[in-house]
């Protein structure tokens, strides 16, 4: 008798524990998918942690702004950059000279730092210059945990799929502070509430 309260026990807490974490992670709104050459990447995108950056990188998703968008800065180790809609698309006006300086036609956003959360391997966060308030467009995804990062700039999501595929990134120069010769790109980049 005790051994079968025991697993039913075990049986509830194990569907509680999957709920929570599928619900989390089944959001189709505030799911950003990416295609790399070798597959998809799914992104839970944390509009509770950035509402106005998850808003204006959904809206760019729509407009079709990071389809064919390189990979510009890629650190072994450390991370991997791209989003820069205005000189990184590969198929339209790629300028090599100037990728990782442009943003989109539409506003920089204020900082939204997160003092509860840590960049850590496939934490998503927003580029920036030193300007605490200028992220745009562009946003990187971790190789690893990098503590100073922490606070400083504006986490947006986590890859909840595909990690493996973002390992495989073709990376930069190191000399060159990651600058990426050839890069890989972002094929297509959809919100998974929008369908295929």
């Amino acid at each position: 008798m005790q051994l079968k309260r025991l697993a039913t026990c075990v049986v509830v807490v194990f569907g509680l524990v999957a709920a929570s974490v599928s619900a989390f992670a089944a959001d189709p709104e505030n799911t950003m998918i990416i295609t790399l050459k070798g597959g998809d990447v799914t992104i839970a995108l944390r509009p509770d942690l950035a509402p106005k950056h998850v808003e204006q990188i959904k809206k760019l998703v729509r407009q079709g702004a990071y389809d064919n968008v390189a990979f510009h800065r890629v650190i072994d180790g450390f991370m991997a950059q791209t989003g820069d809609v205005k000189f990184g698309n590969m198929k339209n006006g790629f300028n090599a000279d100037a990728v990782g300086t442009g943003g989109s036609d539409l506003p920089d956003l204020p900082a939204e730092f997160s003092t509860s959360e840590r960049y850590e391997r496939g934490v998503v966060g927003m580029a920036r210059s030193q300007d605490p308030d200028s992220a745009n467009s562009q946003f990187f995804i971790m190789f690893a945990p990098a503590p100073p990062l922490d606070g400083q700039y504006t986490i947006v999501g986590n890859v909840e799929k595909g990690m493996e595929l973002v390992d495989q990134i073709k990376k930069g120069d190191e000399a060159q502070n990651g600058v990426v010769t050839g890069p890989d790109r972002m094929i297509k980049v959809r919100i998974a509430a929008d369908g295929k």
